[in-house]
């Protein structure tokens, strides 16, 4: 009876210590919330960080890439933003954000073939961001109003 209640014991304490070690490493490896807020108070160093910490333990996390290439927008660097969304669209090919970024990237680079692609497949998929559509048809009957 004294084994019976050792064994009980020790299974009690293993169960306890898997369910916390479980649950301590899961509050750790979601960085993405307190990475979010960072970015909204305009913080993106920190932000930055965090949204990269996040991708270490989510490598297949979307929403990270995308606010990284929001972040690398705002300063100014289009290849880490390009390479973010990228990502974000191959994790999540429906994200109507970061196809509309990719669009006005191409815009600038003047790649009217890649725009009208995209516009393709933006129109198929938007659901929240429809009104861009006419803005992006306008953009681009300007520009090519222009040449």
């Amino acid at each position: 009876m004294n084994l019976k209640q050792n064994v009980k014991k020790i299974l009690i304490y293993n169960f306890f210590f898997l369910t916390f070690l479980i649950f301590d490493v899961n509050s750790k490896t979601d960085f993405f919330i307190e990475a979010k807020d960072l970015y909204e108070k305009k913080q993106y160093e920190d932000s930055k960080f965090l949204f990269q910490r996040n991708i270490v333990y989510n490598p297949k996390h979307a929403k990270s890439y995308l606010y990284l290439a929001k972040i690398f927008e705002n300063e100014d660097n289009e290849q880490e933003q390009v390479k973010n969304l990228n990502t974000t669209l191959l994790l999540e090919p429906r994200n109507e954000e970061a196809m509309y970024m990719m669009i006005n990237i191409e815009l600038e680079r003047s790649n009217f073939s890649k725009v009208k692609e995209l516009t393709k497949d933006f129109k198929q998929i938007c659901s929240s961001l429809c009104e861009k559509t006419n803005l992006i048809d306008e953009k681009l009957k300007n520009i090519e109003a222009e040449n």
